[in-house]
């Protein structure tokens, strides 16, 4: 069975090396080559175009950053899915609102290529440890045949339902970290603002029913003020948008999610955007002016 993988980002990079790690021989495309140079052996092929790799894949997944790119890549000059052969399966990993992974789906169809959404939950480390937790929608024999991927690259799969479904619990976790993080910054600022140091707060804070567990993990990099990315800013703020997307598409309300992500916006547009979400806290921190 021939794997495909395209998408090198910070999980992509290190959800195909897993796979090369695990014995699986693959070949990959990347906008960019300099982002794959590393990986690429006799075990893990480069290939000019998606639309090339395509051809030759039993099982191709995608790690992309945004609907938009999924839709290029995809579909665009030289996209690979009407390079598909029938019967292959596309597993995007992507982050992307439910609506676009239906209508993704909706396009397998026509091609007569299988289909599932997958995104993960998981940052960097993680990825990097084979543990992340794959959000799967779509058929169960298809889910069935992908678990060994999996298996490899995370801790578990949940299958979620249908084309979809996988993508709408993403945007429900995703949603549920950026407000986090968001409020665990806002009171370290109102905390320090009063004189209470950083360990103080830490020590109260993390472990109690207010706080996610999460922030246990990002103590480090606020407290040393380390936003090396493992999960960049702006995909955080891309991916409160797109809870605001389904929000208007599901006609329901959610003012929170709309308030916040223009913040994260802010700090994307004040230099922030390829800094870890946790630089929200420093982002705030910096301001005078009321938001």
């Amino acid at each position: 069975m021939k794997i495909g993988f395209i998408g090198f980002g910070i999980m992509g990079s290190a959800m195909a090396a897993n796979l090369a790690s695990a014995g699986f021989r693959l070949l990959v495309y990347n906008r960019t080559r300099e982002k794959v140079q590393s990986l690429i052996s006799d075990q893990v092929v480069w290939k000019d175009t998606a639309a090339e790799l395509a051809k030759e894949v039993d099982i191709l997944f995608t790690m992309l950053s945004t609907p938009e790119v999924v839709s290029e890549v995809s579909g665009g000059e030289n996209g690979f899915l009407p390079a598909m052969r029938k019967g292959s399966i596309w597993v995007d990993c992507s982050t992307v609102n439910p609506s676009f992974s239906r209508r993704m789906a909706e396009l397998c169809r026509d091609h007569g290529v299988g289909f599932l959404d997958a995104p993960v939950s998981g940052s960097k480390i993680p990825a990097l440890k084979g543990e992340l937790v794959f959000l799967v929608g779509g058929d169960a024999e298809l889910v069935k045949t992908c678990e060994p991927f999996f298996e490899v690259m995370g801790k578990k799969y949940v299958h979620v339902g249908g084309n979809g479904m996988g993508s709408a619990m993403k945007m429900v976790v995703n949603l549920l970290l950026g407000e986090a993080m968001y409020a665990f910054a806002e009171g370290m600022v109102l905390g320090e603002s009063l004189g209470i140091g950083k360990d103080m707060l830490f020590d109260v804070l993390l472990g109690s029913p207010a706080v996610a567990p999460l922030m246990t993990l990002k103590r480090d990099k606020l407290a040393n003020d380390d936003y090396s990315p493992e999960f960049p800013l702006q995909w955080q703020q891309k991916d409160l948008h797109l809870a605001s997307v389904c929000a208007f598409e599901q006609g329901i309300s959610l003012p929170g999610v709309n308030a916040i992500k223009e913040i994260y916006a802010l700090a994307k547009q004040q230099g922030w955007a390829q800094s870890d979400i946790s630089a929200i806290y420093a982002f705030l921190k910096q301001r005078k002016d009321p938001l």
